[in-house]
């Protein structure tokens, strides 16, 4: 399927590896102009020159940290107007509330909320002038479904979902749609780090930390993140005028709810 977006432009929020980099490398295979992001130098590099292998449009890297001002002065002076946003973010260390000191909570917020609503009022207004812009954030499934050990991502995160919520009802009328992606156990290095974390918390071996990650998925296995990638895409697409607001779950089936 032509997705109907070749020679549009995105940004990419942190995307010199994981879900990141597999929405940036879906989007370059479009025909998308790709500016990607990333804090490390090196890697941001090795990046752009893996996604420039097969890409049909033009891969732009932008050294930032996009948790702060200066980082998104960079992203938009290389890309004023893009018609696409992809807001990322690494997502916050594991904690129970009563571990999780005052500070964390400011930091947290900051980068998981503030971050991304920031770069959105800085990109929105030319989008709903040229009657078209697509706007994606990669949340967590802890949105939906908290976790005790995981209430700074549920925090930060449903609060920009809610935000966003709100605009997008007032912006779907110029062709403007906003949608987030709920990632649970996709294959990445932050699943890594997550498997590491459950062996200190619950006293497990490798192995059966990876086992319990799988067996968490209702599909028993683990998501690529190609998949990821090219939902996402979709969700850019010229085809996609009509979904707005919504939160879509990457997680095999898990997700157990109704709505």
């Amino acid at each position: 399927m032509d997705l109907g977006i070749a020679g549009r432009t995105a940004i990419v929020c942190a995307s010199s590896r994981g879900l990141g980099f597999a929405s940036a490398r879906a989007l370059a295979a479009e025909g998308v102009h790709v500016i990607i992001n990333g804090r490390d130098r090196d890697r941001l590099e090795a990046a752009a020159r893996a996604l420039a292998t097969d890409a049909k449009g033009r891969i732009t890297p932008v050294v930032g940290d996009v948790t702060s001002a200066e980082g998104r002065a960079a992203l938009l002076d290389a890309c004023p107007d893009p018609d696409i946003l992809i807001n990322n973010n690494a997502g916050p260390a594991p904690g129970n509330f009563l571990e999780v000191e005052e500070k964390r909570w400011h930091d947290v917020l900051e980068a998981n909320m503030l971050a991304p609503l920031m770069l959105l009022r800085a990109v929105l207004p030319a989008m709903k002038a040229r009657n078209f812009g697509r706007v994606v954030n990669i949340t967590s499934a802890m949105v939906t479904t908290p976790r005790p050990h995981m209430v700074l991502s549920a925090g930060s995160r449903a609060g920009l979902t809610a935000v966003l919520k709100g605009i997008s009802l007032d912006v779907a009328r110029y062709n403007v749609t906003i949608n987030n992606m709920l990632p649970e156990r996709l294959d990445t290095d932050r699943q890594e780090y997550m498997a590491r974390q459950a062996m200190i918390r619950e006293n497990i071996d490798y192995d059966e930390a990876r086992l319990r990650q799988r067996e968490s998925i209702a599909a028993k296995r683990l998501g690529r993140p190609e998949e990821f990638g090219n939902t996402c895409a979709f969700l850019c697409s010229a085809h996609a005028g009509f979904i707005s607001g919504q939160n879509f779950h990457l997680d095999g089936g898990t997700y157990p709810a109704l709505i």
